[in-house]
């Protein structure tokens, strides 16, 4: 048995969830929004008062697989229409600048031009610069896979650099730093 497939899921007050066997859709509404995710027709979806549990039909190799992943699936959508998720990335560097308008992240790294990335409409996101401080990139929203992707889509933009540290990274990341060359004599 899966150790996180056969975990049961706790749906809070305010909180609705629907499994369509014809569509095999999972739909989850609560006061932050709604969120729809495709998962296999075989799975079962057992409702008892306040919980979800999700059984797997047989002991196939495939359904083994996707246990675990539909499981934390629904709970991170759960967990996203009531609370919502939010992931915040700093930029490090002299110069680096970011702002937002409406979903368009204007962002100066260093390069000869200014970079502007679409920011898709389910997310909000907000820039910090105070002074004395690194600038804040803050993304918000209730869809954790939405979130996870565009953060890793900000990053990649400039990535950390091990010598000086310079780059974008998430807050509280811990950078390892390299010595450079008066450590080789």
């Amino acid at each position: 048995m899966s150790r996180i497939g056969k975990l049961p899921i706790t749906v809070p007050a305010g909180v609705t969830f629907n499994f369509n066997k014809d569509t095999s859709t999972v739909s989850v509404k609560g006061p932050k929004g709604e969120l729809t995710q495709p998962i296999d027709k075989d799975f079962i979806i057992k409702q008892e008062g306040e919980t979800l549990v999700v059984e797997r039909p047989t002991e196939q190799k495939r359904h083994k697989a996707m246990h675990g992943l539909y499981r934390a699936l629904i709970a991170n959508m759960i967990e996203g229409v009531k609370n919502g998720y939010k992931k915040q990335l700093e930029l490090v560097g002299v110069g680096y600048k970011a702002s937002a308008q409406s979903n368009v992240l204007e962002l100066s790294l260093g390069y000869s031009h200014n970079i502007f990335l679409a920011i898709p409409g389910e997310l909000k996101i907000t820039t910090v610069q105070e002074k004395g401080a690194n600038p804040t990139i803050i993304l918000e929203g209730i869809d954790k896979q939405l979130i996870g992707q565009v953060a890793a889509k900000i990053k990649s933009l400039r990535k950390v650099e091990p010598y000086k540290g310079k780059g974008i990274r998430f807050t509280g990341e811990h950078v390892r730093r390299k010595a450079g060359k008066a450590a080789a004599k």
